[in-house]
């Protein structure tokens, strides 16, 4: 049965269910397909660190392993913060209302890469209209989880969207017409000076 979030704006709850798009249909995809000499295709193995031992699939796994090197069970683990207190467990986000309280502009939106995208059916019309022309903001989570993403809530074309991904670390120079940099006159030469020798620039 699919997922339901509650959502929660001006003080009206709305009940809906988001459908993940597959990036696929939106932007296509490529495959990479080895093949031997007799054009069969080829298969993936790893080996060891001397390329000498050949570890069939299943061979590996994944382990944690304490600075002495000794097995640790992921049980006796425990999330802190970087003060080293213990991290709180956030619920996910379909087991609580989310409050829709939080707008971002369009440049603040455009300042993170999008990884997943919902399309949220059959959406109340009282949300729709709540939701206006507006970006909304919340913290998602899909299970009950120590970190969260940021996810966003916009409509288009009367149809409402959940886009979820990261903030972007580099800052952008400007957006739309950016203005010219000064030329350097100490970099700047003269084309028509008789006297430049252009075996200099070779």
């Amino acid at each position: 049965m699919p997922r339901e979030l509650n959502f929660r704006i001006k003080r009206k709850q709305y009940s809906a269910v988001p459908v993940k798009v597959d990036r696929r249909k939106l932007y296509g995809w490529t495959e990479i397909l080895a093949l031997d000499e007799q054009g069969r295709p080829c298969d993936l193995v790893t080996t060891d660190q001397t390329g000498t031992l050949i570890i069939p699939r299943g061979g590996t796994a994944m382990a944690i392993l304490s600075p002495q090197g000794d097995w640790v069970e992921r049980s006796t683990l425990r999330t802190v913060r970087d003060d080293g207190t213990q991290a709180e467990l956030v619920p996910s986000s379909y087991s609580v209302v989310i409050d829709l309280k939080d707008k971002v502009s369009e440049e603040e939106f455009l300042n993170h890469s999008i990884t997943d995208f919902y399309q949220i059916t059959e959406a109340p019309e009282g949300l729709l209209r709540a939701i206006g022309n507006d970006i909304y903001t919340f913290q998602y989570t899909y299970l009950d989880s120590y970190e969260t993403t940021p996810a966003f809530l916009m409509a288009s074309g009367g149809v409402l969207y959940m886009l979820i991904g990261y903030r972007n670390r580099f800052e952008m120079l400007c957006l739309g017409d950016c203005e010219t940099v000064d030329e350097d006159d100490d970099d700047y030469i003269d084309v028509e000076d008789n006297d430049i020798d252009f075996s200099m620039l070779l």
